[in-house]
């Protein structure tokens, strides 16, 4: 598909990424279109997805607020021009300087993850003579249809209050002249391509709201949080991901009350498709049992393969370009496709299968747009990939 660019592409300083704006348009349009009937319905940005500068630029300036983990990343979203008010602060270690920095800039929500942490709001909105407006995110116990380190809404799992204990922390904030309670957040996993997750999700909270109907409690604001997966299998065929079966789900099942305000925070479905990593062959090592196309990416630039055992489709873009003029390049050869870095794990792919491939190629590493360049690292004392905008 973007073998058309492979001149441009060429002229590129590898490994690098790229992102196609226009794509992420239309993923932005596709978004306000499911909520627009919806007044009441809030979409916010998941910035750990990807914090590029110019790609928080483009959302923000589409009216999507901001989910914000750090402190950091709340400065990334004011500088990118998210509103203050349409920030959502989560994350089970909110240090001290985040709490007082998000408390100045007035943020919309604090997603509260512990008791402890609710004191400590608490005391430094005291201190500050301000107001915190919280939310409590509740543990649902709802298993997710995904890789087990990417869920968050279970039991064992280190995120939030346990559901037995909402209406007493509820409760408490009366005591707490400092803290506004504004409603209840959940966020049961990522990658989740089945939405019989985020139906039971929607019963789970159903249930926890007839508890606070029976304790005379009302949450104004109910934070499904996100999770809703892409297709890594077929990039092209399914660019943008099924918002309207997502929002629906949702909107048939949840039951909310007069008022309530309903809020998403969607990462990788927004930015995952968008962005490309793209990197050059250094070496074909034809082996005793295996050949190895070695490029100069690493997991240093995307570590999902080596983290979640990710898979990415990974195109030719050379070979795609030559295979005309060129009819070598049409045989089709099984490759593990792997990294520079020193270690056993840095590989993308085994037993792919690809055109024949040569030192030099050019390939694109697809739906590298979310958890790629924000998460890359200096390990090897290799430099941070720079990125470009189509």
């Amino acid at each position: 598909m973007y073998a058309d660019k492979i001149n441009k592409l060429n002229s590129l300083r590898t490994p690098c990424y790229v992102y196609d704006t226009q794509l992420l348009a239309r993923t932005l349009d596709a978004i306000n279109a499911e909520t627009a009937a919806h007044p009441n319905y809030h979409v916010h940005y998941a910035i750990k997805a990807n914090a590029n500068p110019d790609v928080l630029k483009q959302i923000a300036s589409a009216g999507l607020g901001a989910d914000c983990v750090s402190g950091g990343e709340i400065r990334a979203a004011l500088e990118a021009g998210f509103p203050a008010a349409g920030i959502a602060f989560a994350g089970v270690g909110k240090a001290d300087w985040e709490i007082e920095l998000a408390l100045k800039a007035g943020i919309g929500m604090f997603n509260v993850e512990s008791v402890e942490e609710l004191a400590v709001i608490n005391e430094l909105a005291t201190l500050l003579n301000t107001r915190a407006r919280v939310s409590f995110r509740i543990n649902p116990d709802v298993g997710a249809h995904t890789h087990d380190n990417i869920t968050t809404g279970r039991a064992e799992n280190k995120f939030g209050i346990a559901k037995e204990q909402m209406v007493e922390v509820i409760r408490s904030t009366a005591a707490m002249p400092h803290i506004d309670f504004q409603g209840l957040h959940f966020h049961i996993g990522s990658q989740l391509l089945v939405m019989d997750d985020f139906e039971a999700l929607c019963l789970r909270v159903n249930e926890l709201q007839e508890e606070l109907d029976n304790a005379g409690l009302y949450a104004p604001n109910i934070n499904v949080g996100g999770g809703l997966g892409i297709d890594y299998e077929q990039p092209d065929e399914h660019p943008i991901p099924d918002f309207h079966a997502y929002i629906n789900t949702f909107t048939k099942l949840l039951q909310l009350r007069e008022g309530q305000q309903l809020h998403f925070e969607l990462g990788r479905a927004i930015v995952a498709q968008m962005g490309f990593l793209i990197t050059r062959v250094l070496y074909v090592k034809h082996a005793t049992k295996k050949q190895f196309v070695i490029v100069d990416a690493g997991m240093t630039e995307i570590i999902r393969p080596a983290l979640y055992d990710a898979f990415h489709r990974i195109e030719n873009l050379t070979a795609e370009a030559t295979a005309a003029a060129d009819e070598s390049r049409n045989a089709v050869v099984e490759y593990d496709v792997v990294g520079p870095i020193c270690e056993s794990s840095d590989v993308f792919v085994k037993d792919y299968a690809m055109p024949t491939t040569r030192r030099g190629d050019i390939l694109a590493i697809r739906s590298a747009g979310a958890y790629g360049e924000t998460m890359a690292s200096g390990y090897n004392c290799r430099p941070l990939p720079c990125a470009h905008l189509i």
